[in-house]
């Protein structure tokens, strides 16, 4: 018996389609691309549509909903922007990551105020990850979805097929030689380090790099470790808990004041040379010579490269410890280029403190799991790791660009620090701001975003640090709204009604607002993208 034959008015009849039972007449008049990628996400999201499975065709799903092709080529690019769908050719278009759901809680959420003390515990960044948000401005948190799980999957199903039985078992707690060997050659190539592969460690994140480091000084008789102010409260807790003193030393636009630095008499100092955090600032030649200076005399550097690769309006900066083998401690991990979940990274140690450093990796944990290694280092060798890289830096430069637009209009008297490389923004705003307080507003506005202060250890401009790499160009518009919104409003009556902002703060008697708007460190006259 023939196929029954549809007549275009029987066809247009529901103006929907059976995948997902999906009906134009729900889109709002004029938002029907809004509508089509807000379904398509809360599905992939709920699992209705899975990793691995492809969407209809641009042409059948337009042609089911009765919308033009180029309404639904829009949709898919947007969910392709985000990182939830790719175009495989032949294949179609292929859901390849969800967006994270909320996690349920039974408990009832702490208030924002809390959230925000100024005077953080150990705990501090436990709790703001568990607060829950719409939009998370968080920094230090790349793009999740992004993350390249069809590349991974050929990678470990390649390392499956040829993996002896015998690598399987305890292995070396330095790692795995042929991660060793990735890791060194991803340095000479990216960072101009040229090291054996024999001297790297692979650790569990630039975390364990850093207690690993803090028992072999510890033993060497060193219980002062300098850090960046500002500078990251995270480090400086992890060092606190190893039972390291860390003093201060300013940082300014041309970087860590090396003459404080002398001036302390510390023996060791952690930065952050090549992106410092938060601000941004790259260390300049200057201050890189009377760094060398200070460390050829007897001072030890510990390097922290954590997004070095991650620049947009610059050159790269080579790595001081290509300069400087045996007086610097280089750490570095792939948190940012795939994600923390990995705990994978590396750390490279002067000759006199390897002994000690390797001991206390084996008694940590006898070393890495082999198979993420091995999985990592074939992701390294066969160019899908620098392919990866380069689809983060053109996604990242939108995203950063659509930040510094986004506060260029809500924001136009804040300060923006660290534009041209990295995966967060540093905006300073004006002092009679307490940013704890404006950053428990935002949350209480459904945005999370981290306050400067947090990062000081002296007392610097209020401010925030905004993530950018993990939202999307519209999220990251509405949660800088969000931001001006809890500032504009001169009162904090969701989080304890104390006023401590007061109504126009922000750019209050400065005629040059949007000029002090200017990112800090971008290339005068290079454009944003």
């Amino acid at each position: 018996m023939g196929r029954a034959k549809v007549t275009a008015s029987e066809g247009s009849i529901s103006a929907g389609s059976d995948f997902l039972h999906l009906t134009v007449t729900d889109a709002a008049p004029g938002g029907r691309a809004d509508w089509l990628t807000d379904r398509l996400r809360q599905a992939i999201a709920e699992g209705r549509v899975p990793v691995g499975d492809r969407l209809p065709p641009t042409r059948v799903l337009a042609a089911d909903l009765g919308v033009s092709r180029g309404l639904v080529t829009e949709a898919y690019q947007r969910l392709t922007e985000e990182g939830h769908v790719a175009g495989r050719g032949r294949a179609g278009t292929v859901v390849v990551a969800a967006p994270a759901a909320p996690t349920p809680t039974t408990a009832a959420a702490p208030a924002p105020a809390a959230t925000f003390p100024p005077a953080p515990g150990t705990d501090i960044f436990d709790a703001v990850r568990a607060a829950h948000a719409t939009i998370d401005l968080t920094p230090g948190v790349p793009d999740l979805a992004a993350f390249p799980r069809a590349d991974w999957l050929r990678a470990e199903r390649s390392v499956l097929r040829r993996v002896a039985a015998a690598d399987l078992g305890y292995g070396d707690p330095c790692g795995t030689p042929a991660l060793r060997q990735a890791v060194a050659a991803w340095l000479a190539r990216n960072r101009g380090i040229s090291v054996d592969p024999a001297e790297v460690i692979i650790v569990a994140g630039v975390s364990q790099a850093l207690g690993l480091l803090a028992q072999a000084l510890t033993a060497a008789g060193v219980d002062r470790i300098a850090v960046e102010d500002p500078g990251s409260l995270g480090v400086r807790q992890h060092l606190n808990n190893w039972r390291m003193d860390t003093p201060p030393i300013r940082v300014d636009d041309a970087g860590l004041r090396v003459d404080e630095l002398t001036a302390s008499g510390v023996p060791a100092v952690m930065l952050t040379p090549a992106h410092q955090f938060p601000t941004g600032v790259v260390l300049d030649g200057d201050r890189r010579r009377q760094l060398v200076a200070w460390a050829r005399a007897g001072g030890l550097i510990i390097e922290d490269d954590y997004d070095a690769e991650h620049r947009y309006d610059r050159p790269p900066v080579p790595a001081l410890r290509g300069l400087l083998p045996e007086q610097v401690c280089y750490a570095g991990s792939v948190s940012k280029l795939l994600a923390p979940a990995l705990r994978v990274g590396w750390l490279l140690v002067p000759a006199r403190l390897r002994e000690a450093v390797v001991a206390a990796k084996r008694n940590a944990d006898l070393g890495n799991a082999v198979l993420p290694q091995l999985v990592l280092a074939e992701l390294m060798t066969s160019g899908a790791f620098e392919r990866h890289l380069r689809l983060l830096r053109r996604r990242h430069i939108r995203r950063r660009d659509a930040m510094i637009t986004a506060l260029a209009r809500a924001l136009p008297s804040a300060t923006v620090h660290g534009a041209a490389a990295g995966l967060h923004l540093m905006i300073t705003l004006d002092d009679a701001v307490v940013d704890t307080e404006l950053a428990a507003a935002t949350l209480a506005r459904g945005v999370k975003v981290q306050p400067l202060s947090w990062h000081c250890q002296r007392p610097y401009r209020p401010g925030l640090v905004l993530g950018y790499a993990a939202r999307t160009p519209t999220e990251i518009e509405d949660g800088v709204a969000a931001v001006a919104a809890a500032l504009g409003s001169g009162h904090h009556d969701d989080v304890g009604g104390r006023g401590a902002l007061g109504p126009g703060v922000l750019g209050a008697g400065r005629p040059d607002a949007r000029e002090h708007h200017r990112p800090r460190d971008r290339a005068p006259g290079r454009p944003g993208r």
